[in-house]
């Protein structure tokens, strides 16, 4: 598009706002194929209109949008809640592709009764009103199960597929099923249980599936005592039954306080690209609904936007008459006879905390999902996390490790584990023997290592580290800087890892002077870091090890003039040990080694003592 038809695009479209009503609205972007692009609600919709046409906007994503406008149509309504209702339904019905995106369907699954004439109860991912009625979606699988687990033990609905009739029924088309010899269905298709008391429990299971628990266990109480009093103790034990049932399934409900009665509770939590949204309805004092939803960014929506959608969305899905709301702060938003309340203490305070609990577990599940299926999102998502936490000018690509192994001094060691992309990258890993130390000395020895390291690296034009972490404390870090900063001239971050009294990893050390960098012991971020330090500790103490071992074994046979490497690797092949060897009789040297060199290493451990 060149200069002039933009203009002329943005003037046809002011002429447009400035004749827009001071009035509650929707109105609708279109491109140039005639197809909504974005519904928008407002108040006021000339203010709200004429806002996204500013020179002064700044919003990337918005100027995009901006820049895909041909034209504009507006509706007219009474008051903003119904410019809510009808921004809900438009998104729905059009599905713009710069509007918030509501990430269920068939995501989550629901549970349908069916319209048949003795209609059963199952979950589906299938929506078809035709079918019967449907409740949910339930974003929490396990408390659907719960619910339906419930219905199964109380009213025993049928679960065979066969479409049965009244008719079928009365001419006896139909027979017993297994499952009404294991005691799981009534048997309603051979008049074993009549149509009636059928559609009672069918009607009861409705009521619980709306969240109504508390009127139903209720209403089997008042049955079971009016059963008892007419001495007919037989069908009040059967009613006790399920009152148990009823009670143990609502003792799961999160009680709040009894004085809490039909109020809704929101709140948002957020990511880059995603909102989670979560629902909380309370009913006598108990939760009895709870959802979480994700809804998809598209222009950078403000947390009141996308909550404001959210509680359009849920009320109207869930069919919610709550006068009160309990939303996390305050909403530019008036819905008829209902009040916002923003708690900051209490009964209403703890709900929301909750409601905020549950949102965070939420995308915390999500986020475990989501990696699972590509574990390369997890380790940019903990490399983003060590940056943030130490302020680093880029992402930790690559993490270099350091940690040093000696006993008093002797075959002194060093190692150096690399992490690339938060992975060990194994072919990357140096051991260093000590040089230019004598005795116990770690800082001379660390400095040792850390200069032959990064000099090596430097003269071959290899990678240098995004970030050094030293096995110790302050004074560990102190020495690899004098080496990097003061020697070298290098600019790499150096953190350290420092133990506490119990010899246990409790703090991040970062900066200079080092300062402890605030991470909970208990978090991933945290867990990395140690599993770092294991690893290089792991891998110097081996190093060590396997030094300290060719050292003994050195002394003990390599000094055996005649015994060269291939004899020797024989006998320990064969007898395991050097004190094996040295117990060994003339006779079996000779069949592993032959006699000539069996006789030398005899004639060698004889005088040993």
């Amino acid at each position: 598009m060149t200069k002039e038809e933009n203009e002329k695009r943005l003037a046809y479209l002011k002429g447009i706002v400035s004749n827009l009503p001071d009035s509650p609205g929707c109105y609708q972007y279109l491109d140039d194929t005639g197809t909504i692009i974005y519904v928008g609600k407002a108040k006021n919709l000339k203010r709200r209109v004429s806002s996204y046409f500013r020179p002064e906007v700044d919003r990337f994503k918005t100027k995009v949008l901006v820049s895909k406008i041909r034209d504009l149509k507006y509706i007219v309504v009474n008051t903003e809640e119904d410019a809510l209702l009808l921004e809900n339904n438009l998104i729905k019905k059009h599905n713009p592709k710069y509007n918030v995106l509501l990430k269920d369907g068939k995501t989550y699954p629901s549970i349908c009764i069916t319209n048949e004439y003795l209609p059963r109860i199952f979950k589906t991912r299938n929506i078809n009103r035709k079918w019967g009625t449907f409740f949910g979606p339930y974003s929490n699988v396990s408390s659907m199960y719960a619910v339906l687990e419930l219905i199964k033990k109380l009213h025993h609905p049928r679960t065979c597929r066969i479409p049965m009739t009244k008719e079928g029924i009365q001419k006896g088309k139909y027979e017993v099923c297994l499952e009404y010899h294991i005691k799981n269905c009534y048997a309603p298709c051979v008049g074993k249980q009549s149509y009636e008391d059928y559609q009672n429990n069918i009607n009861e299971a409705k009521e619980i599936l709306k969240g109504n628990t508390r009127e139903i266990q209720k209403m089997l109480f008042d049955k079971m005592q009016k059963l008892s009093e007419e001495l007919k103790f037989e069908e009040a034990e059967t009613i006790k039954r399920k009152y148990i049932l009823v009670e143990q399934y609502c003792a799961k409900s999160e009680v709040v306080s009894h004085i809490l009665h039909n109020i809704d509770v929101f709140s948002i939590t957020n990511d880059e690209k995603i909102a989670f949204i979560n629902y909380l309805h309370v009913s006598n004092g108990s939760i009895n609904q709870a959802f979480t939803f994700e809804y998809k960014k598209k222009l950078n929506e403000t947390e009141e936007e996308l909550l404001s959608l959210g509680i359009i969305e849920m009320r109207e899905r869930y069919k919610s008459t709550s006068r009160e709301i309990i939303v996390p702060f305050e909403m530019d938003l008036q819905l008829e006879n209902v009040i916002f309340t923003v708690p900051q203490r209490g009964d209403k305070k703890t709900l929301l905390d909750l409601s905020l609990m549950n949102g965070k577990q939420y995308k915390f599940d999500r986020l475990k999902q989501t990696e699972k299926l590509n574990p390369e999102q997890k380790s940019v998502r903990l490399m983003k996390e060590i940056q943030e936490a130490l302020k680093l000018p880029k992402i930790p690509y690559q993490i270099e490790c350091f940690d040093n192994s000696n006993i008093s001094g002797t075959d002194a060691v060093a190692a150096c584990v690399v992490f690339k992309k938060m992975k060990p990258s194994k072919k990357d890993y140096r051991k260093y023997n000590i040089k230019t130390v004598s005795g116990p000395d770690d800082y001379a020895s660390m400095k040792e290592v850390v200069r032959r390291r990064y000099t090596r690296l430097i003269e071959e034009g290899k990678p240098l580290p995004d970030l050094i972490i030293t096995d110790g404390g302050k004074g560990q870090m102190d020495v690899v800087r004098e080496v990097i900063k003061d020697e070298l001239n290098l600019e790499i971050p150096i953190a350290g890892l420092a133990k506490n009294d119990k010899h246990r990893t409790n703090e991040l050390l970062y900066g200079f002077p080092p300062m402890v960098i605030g991470l909970k012991m208990n978090s991933e971020l945290f867990h990395f870091l140690t599993q770092i330090q294991d690893e290089v500790h792991r891998f110097a103490i081996t190093f060590h090890r396997d030094k300290r071992s060719k050292h003994a074994l050195k002394s003990a046979i390599d000094d055996i003039k005649g015994i060269g490497p291939k004899t020797k690797e024989l006998l320990l092949s064969e007898l395991k040990t050097v004190s094996n060897i040295q117990s060994t009789d003339l006779q079996t040297l000779t069949n592993i080694i032959g006699a000539a060199k069996a006789k030398i290493v005899f004639e060698y451990f004889k005088d040993k003592p």
